[in-house]
């Protein structure tokens, strides 16, 4: 057994997630990769959607009765959310990329803002798709 090994086996192992403390930057970060593949698999229905109410008279209406439905209302509203937050997120590493916002208080500080910006935008999203 190496050194490596040895010293490795006595550390405490976690694996009830339940019990992990990640902080509110781990959260964010975690949420914007999840609303990026929310994003890459909603874009083949967006674009259909699309090309058929833009194809014909009769496939916008098609469309635009397909949205009266409260099913297609709710996931509408869960991607255009996902672009929502994944657009503010997106923001807030490109100010971190200027070098605004790096160290860990700041960071945590630019976590908040970036929920509290998007839980505004996606309650105003839901009040004009409901």
């Amino acid at each position: 057994m190496s050194v490596n090994a040895a010293v490795n086996s006595k550390r405490p192992v976690n694996l009830d997630l339940r019990t992990i403390q990640l902080p509110i930057t781990a959260y964010t970060s975690i949420a914007h990769r999840i609303s990026g593949v929310i994003l890459f698999l909603a874009i083949a229905l967006m674009l259909w959607m699309l090309e058929l109410s833009l194809g014909s008279e009769a496939g916008f209406e098609q469309v635009k009765t397909l949205m009266q439905n409260p099913l297609v209302k709710f996931i509408t509203w869960g991607v255009v959310s996902a672009l929502l937050y994944h657009l503010v997120a997106g923001i807030r590493h490109l100010v971190m990329d200027a070098g605004i916002g790096e160290g860990l208080e700041s960071g945590k500080l630019g976590s908040k803002i970036v929920i509290a910006v998007s839980v505004v935008l996606i309650v105003l999203l839901g009040v004009w798709i409901w």
